[in-house]
């Protein structure tokens, strides 16, 4: 990337996330539907074979009783391959993890016969049940029972009845105008809502909603519990001795996922307090691996990332991307400092460089900054460059994640058990470390 690149995507990124930047929207908004007399109109994009469109569904009602609000539903396909790569992993993972996510929030999970998903008769007798919802205004209160008949644990329930041509139609063209407001908007996911300008995916950005209804005075009782609040790791006390000697704690991670930068500190606590042997297993990014990233996904993640840091007490924004030759150099540095038994300093520092102090991995100047805060002098990465020894080893991590169903970061692993995918499921993980 050359010097003037840099500058421009790094100014950007630090414009577009910036929080003074959010609130001044957040502000805009507020004051114009004032002026206007407008409602406060959330719209909900639901995806019918969506797992997570199926937690969604359950807690409609009661978003839209326990706030002064418009709920404005629609219907959309699922994402475009380019947005949605490794669809199949990702159809088995969303089944899982939704089972996870259900259990906590105490909702039901989507559960077929034998673990599968719905067939396509099925998806679209639902669909066209959903549409006929949207027409008669009653979205909300049908669509979580049209969703637990879709996903039917019963293995005696038959097909169902086939919808009329019409009412496929009808389903058809209530998709294509969801999915053409989605587009306009900015995202490229079912189960996600939409207010003012901001995106909020799924329970995980549910209780971000929340509480901007709450600080806008937009909820009918304030003192009442967030529908969806949001877990995180608690570090708590551990009861008797400590985690059994040799748990293992495999962290997958790429230096181009902001999302690995925000889940790093918090899995370096979870090793420490847990005892556990912490091991950093690098992969390339995705789109070194020939899986393009659609613009709304990137544009997304980046406002995602600058929320979530900000919840989290990070610095974020004044970032210089380390896709390509970047990221290549700092796994060679990586790979040498796990040698040497400073892995995770290193990984901290090279995060924190590229995500929140804007140095720049593929020059000489900014690598060798990056090195020097994990106690490492040029000498030492002029030689750990000449190493690609690193390669081998991404490409047995990368192997080894997707042995587990999984392909994206950052990802976590507890001694044998099944991986989990993304830093949201580290309570996951703790909970893991503590039953270990």
């Amino acid at each position: 990337m050359s010097a003037i690149k840099t500058q421009i995507a790094r100014n950007f990124v630090r414009i577009y996330t910036h929080p003074g930047l959010r609130r001044l929207r957040r502000a805009r908004a507020t004051l114009w539907r004032k002026v206007t007399g407008a409602s406060a109109q959330v719209h909900y994009f639901h995806q019918t074979d969506d797992p997570y469109s199926h937690l969604c569904a359950q807690v409609l009602v009661r978003l839209a009783g326990d706030y002064q609000i418009t709920l404005v539903p629609h219907l959309v396909s699922p994402p475009q391959d380019s947005a949605a790569p490794e669809r199949a992993r990702l159809a088995h993972w969303s089944l899982r993890d939704a089972d996870t996510l259900a259990q906590a929030y105490g909702l039901q999970a989507p559960q077929c016969p034998g673990g599968a998903s719905p067939t396509p008769s099925q998806v679209q007798a639902a669909e066209a049940a959903l549409a006929q919802a949207l027409d008669a205004g009653n979205f909300a209160a049908q669509a979580a029972a049209i969703s637990a008949a879709l996903w039917q644990p019963d293995a005696n329930v038959g097909e169902p009845n086939v919808p009329s041509a019409a009412a496929l139609q009808r389903a058809a063209s209530a998709k294509a105008q969801g999915d053409a407001l989605r587009k306009r908007a900015g995202h490229y996911l079912g189960g996600t809502f939409y207010y003012a300008g901001e995106w909020y995916w799924g329970l995980d950005r549910l209780h971000f909603l929340e509480e901007r209804l709450r600080d806008e005075g937009l909820c009918r009782n304030p003192s009442a519990p967030l529908i969806a609040p949001v877990h995180e790791v608690a570090l708590a006390a551990l009861p008797g001795a400590r985690a059994t000697p040799g748990a293992t704690l495999d962290y997958f991670l790429s230096f181009r996922s902001p999302y690995t930068y925000l889940a790093l500190p918090r899995v370096r606590a979870l090793a420490a307090h847990h005892g556990a042997e912490l091991r950093l297993r690098f992969v390339l990014p995705m789109v070194m691996r020939g899986l393009p990233v659609p613009v709304e996904k990137r544009l997304y993640i980046v406002s995602d990332v600058a929320r979530e840091a900000q919840r989290l007490g990070m610095d974020f924004g004044n970032a210089v991307d380390p896709v390509g030759k970047p990221v290549e150099r700092g796994y060679a540095l990586l790979h040498r400092a796990i040698a040497a038994g400073k892995g995770i300093e290193f990984a901290a520092s090279f995060l924190q460089g590229v995500w929140a102090n804007g140095l720049d991995a593929g020059s000489d100047a900014g690598l060798n900054a990056i090195a020097a805060r994990a106690g490492f002098d040029a000498a030492w990465v002029q030689a750990a460059l000449t190493d690609s020894g690193w390669q081998a080893v991404a490409a047995a991590n990368r192997e080894e994640l997707l042995a587990q169903a999984l392909w994206g970061v950052p990802s976590f692993r507890v001694n044998d058990l099944p991986g989990h995918w993304g830093q949201d499921r580290l309570w996951v993980i703790e909970q893991e470390l503590r039953a270990a």
